[in-house]
């Protein structure tokens, strides 16, 4: 597979990103399994769903094995719930004549099929109803890990599909589904194990005298340690699973060997952040190390933006320079409605005077009339008050449209002087500062992510890769899934209707 160039290196570091196409490592008849890896949160349940159904979509049958018990995954594939059984995906294109079936692993129902396959049914029955047995099905440090590499192992051993996709545990270290085979290998041969077989091993009665000073010593440690119930729980245990435990060996490094084999390709599944590929780095080293095929890596929620041309610096100095004419804008409107209150302060003062003088002269007037308001035949209130209307509150003398021409004219209640189409203008120029900055904040978040990768291109030029933009929200069915698998194959998502 011949890998093409993706991607436009920064200036500063000329370093080529190698592509990578999934379209050819999904349709090689070859490809027997996809093994997705990498640490937790990276999307590789996601990836996996998607690559299984691109594949099948392209005439293969497919079983897309998941750890993730969320039931979203389900959702999205028209399930309404995943076990340990494979189940058929309904609603794909089926025209190429491919089929897609999902599953999720039950580690604990994985462990009691294994226990039901090979052991007789009292001893089966004594090892499923041991407590210390169901303490380890359900949450032995490596179990689940050991369980996934089984669960693969008999999918691939029933030969019922085309290619089998894998999304390894979610764990703090993308390392432990390597690790998982030979730490259960360390266990069954680790000397607590043997101690606690050998009883079993001599046999009987005679055994047990033969033994009974030293494992009395060692039992009593233990008793004290693990306490007595646990430790007989441990050697019922042990003595039941004695003549499975080459078995666990036995299909483990068989699993090994097959993610050993040229028809497996993993693919690295990571973020553009700092830890999230110096993590992914050091897994592309340890398959190297493993000899095992790495296909490449899978770069989730790269960002991106319409507006690249824009620099972050060019889009920061354009929000400070909108901010700045803002701020003088503000300086001079608040200003200006001072200058305003004080000349409205004194024109009311003048007004209030002038009032007030009229109403001192006019009642002096009045107290120096012979006759009031009862001795005039019309009882007009004006004649009293020389031209002030009962009740009207303002001179006869003035002029009532100049007050109402003074409210209306151009000034605003507010005390603006400016018209209402400024405002409108520092409205969208507030607005269009916020975008500057969210812009110059996007193109920095770009940078980062474009250096990133190409320290990672630089640590290690022969990897390929290909990267899916980040999306607004989760993938909630089959199209969404759809739409990865395009994103994966380096190929614009279609558009609606389009």
């Amino acid at each position: 597979m011949t890998p093409r160039t993706q991607g436009t290196p920064s200036e500063e570091s000329p370093v080529p990103i190698r592509g990578l196409d999934v379209d050819p490592l999904l349709d090689d008849p070859q490809t027997r399994i996809v093994v997705c890896c990498g640490s937790g949160g990276v999307g590789k349940t996601t990836t996996a769903a998607a690559l299984g159904l691109r594949a099948a979509e392209r005439g293969r049958r497919v079983v897309v094995l998941t750890i993730d018990p969320a039931r979203r995954l389900a959702q999205s594939m028209g399930i309404d719930s995943l076990d340990n059984t494979p189940r058929r995906v309904k609603g794909i294109d089926d025209t190429a004549g491919g089929e897609l079936h999902a599953m999720m692993l039950d580690m604990k129902r994985t462990f009691d099929e294994i226990v039901e396959a090979h052991a007789d049914g009292d001893r089966a029955r004594a090892i499923l109803e041991n407590p210390f047995y169901q303490s380890l099905s359900a949450g032995f440090a490596g179990t689940q890990e050991y369980m996934a590499m089984e669960k693969l192992g008999q999918l691939r051993a029933r030969d019922e599909w085309d290619l089998i996709v894998v999304d390894t545990p979610p764990s703090r270290s993308a390392l432990d589904f390597l690790d998982a085979p030979k730490r259960l290998g360390s266990f069954l041969d680790g000397k607590l194990i043997r101690v606690l077989m050998a009883p079993a091993k001599v046999g009987g009665r005679a055994g047990m005298k033969f033994l009974n000073v030293g494992m009395s010593m060692m039992t009593g440690a233990l008793g004290k340690l693990l306490g007595g119930q646990l430790l007989r729980d441990v050697q019922t245990f042990v003595a039941a699973m004695d003549t499975m435990f080459g078995g666990f060996r036995t299909r483990a490094d068989a699993t090994y060997r097959l993610l050993q084999a040229p028809g497996t390709a993993f693919l690295v599944v990571a973020a553009p952040e700092r830890d999230a590929l110096r993590e992914a780095a050091y897994f592309v080293e340890r398959l190297a190390a493993e000899r095992m095929p790495l296909a490449g890596l899978v770069l989730n929620r790269v960002h991106g933006s319409g507006a690249a041309h824009l620099s972050a610096e060019r889009a920061t100095a354009a929000a400070e320079a909108l901010d700045e004419t803002a701020a003088e804008d503000l300086d001079e409107a608040g200003a200006s409605a001072l200058d305003e209150t004080a000349e409205t302060a004194e024109t009311a003062a003048e007004v209030l005077d002038e009032a007030d003088g009229q109403v001192v002269d006019e009642t002096d007037m009045e107290m120096d009339r012979p006759e009031g308001i009862a001795d005039r035949p019309e009882g007009k209130a004006e004649d009293r008050t020389s031209g002030v209307t009962s009740g009207s509150g303002s001179p006869s003398g003035s002029d009532s449209s100049s007050g109402s021409d003074s409210s209306s004219g151009s000034r605003s209640p507010s005390g603006s002087s400016r018209p209402n189409g400024t405002r409108d203008q520092q409205a969208v120029d507030h607005l269009t500062s916020g975008l500057l900055k969210l812009h110059a904040e996007r193109m920095r978040l770009l940078a980062r992510e474009q250096r990133t990768r190409e320290r990672f291109a630089a640590l290690h030029p022969e990897v390929s890769m290909t990267e899916v933009a980040a999306l607004p929200g989760d993938v909630h069915d089959l199209a969404g899934l759809r739409d990865i698998g395009d994103r994966l194959a380096a190929r614009p998502p279609k558009t609606p209707g389009g």
